[in-house]
């Protein structure tokens, strides 16, 4: 049989001991559940095997082919630039070999699950009935944290997965912040949903592992809930190494070997059922007007091939995707 490409886990690295084993067993996890398939695992920074001993690895077992997976929620400048450099380099190490390059994991909707999970978790309602988590939720706002960067365009993603997480769950609110390099920090953001009126503030690290920053996430929580007692404030646990994570670094995986990548329709909600949204699923989009301007005719345009008859109304005529004049 042939040994299928080689799958590399590529990770950015922690100071914390637990938090980069954490990888470590994930990446273990990953080779264990995908029998003969090769799986590596390194890291960009901070934490050993470093990428090269990763790719020097696999290199030595006789892989040629292998595709890289950014074990990251975001594209940030590790995702963007740190790590395709390295599996440049690598390539020039050791010639003959080649890789392709995966997609970040998030926002994804099998992640935003999982965070539905830490959430109920947080509140203590997750075996509780129905009723009782809808009226936990309904008296919750949630401060979604993300690490931060100086790259506008993966703080934008962290915002895009709040709004995620808030459309169909019930939830008071969700708020962002970040926990370095971005603003709002994790106490501003906090004060904006005292502000607003939260009562009940859920504070949900959008991390994958246990590290520095979580750590950091809970004690800022911590310190401001103790200056204002007035405010309910719980921390939940990170993403973790779920079985969600290990699925969809494998669909990250097979995108990447086939190229079959397109446009991001990780949360169209005509193809995956998001809260609230199932009813989309499968159906067409169809040409609609403007309400508020009837004596223009649109063409609907859109890249994704779905179909049943959807009908919409006035009212959501407008809501779902781009179109041309």
């Amino acid at each position: 049989m042939t040994t299928p490409p080689a799958l590399l886990i590529a990770g950015h690295g922690t100071r914390d001991t637990g938090g980069a084993e954490a990888f470590r067993a994930f990446v273990r996890e990953v080779a264990r559940r995908n029998p003969g398939l090769p799986v590596a695992g390194g890291f960009i920074e901070l934490s050993p095997p470093p990428l090269t001993e990763a790719v020097a690895a696999l290199a030595a077992e006789g892989v040629r082919r292998f595709a890289a997976v950014p074990l990251m929620l975001v594209a940030a400048g590790h995702a963007k630039g740190d790590i395709p450099a390295a599996l440049a380099r690598e390539r020039q190490r050791h010639p003959g070999i080649s890789c392709a390059y995966g997609r970040p994991l998030g926002p994804h909707p099998d992640l935003l699950r999982v965070l539905d999970r830490r959430l109920d978790e947080a509140l203590g309602v997750a075996d509780a009935g129905g009723a009782e988590r809808r009226s936990a939720r309904a008296e919750t706002t949630v401060l979604l944290v993300g690490r931060g960067s100086t790259d506008p365009d993966a703080n934008s993603e962290v915002f895009k997965a709040a709004r995620l997480l808030w459309e169909g769950r019930g939830l008071a609110g969700v708020e962002t912040a970040f926990v370095s390099l971005a603003a709002p920090d994790v106490p501003a953001g906090l004060e904006r949903c005292r502000t607003l009126g939260a009562r009940r503030i859920v504070v949900l690290p959008y991390f994958l592992f246990t590290g520095v920053l979580p750590d950091r996430v809970r004690d800022q929580a911590a310190r401001w809930a103790a200056d204002h007692p007035g405010t309910e404030v719980r921390t939940a646990g990170v993403i973790g190494p779920t079985d969600e994570l290990a699925s969809l670094v494998l669909a990250r995986y097979r995108e990447a070997l086939t190229g079959d990548i397109r446009m991001n329709c990780d949360a169209c909600v005509y193809r995956v059922a998001l809260p609230g949204f199932e009813d989309r699923v499968g159906a067409p989009q169809q040409p609609h007007h403007h309400p508020d301007d009837p004596a223009h005719s649109h063409a609907h345009s859109h890249a994704h091939s779905h179909s049943p008859t959807h009908p919409r109304t006035p009212q959501n005529a407008h809501d779902d995707h781009a179109h041309t004049h």
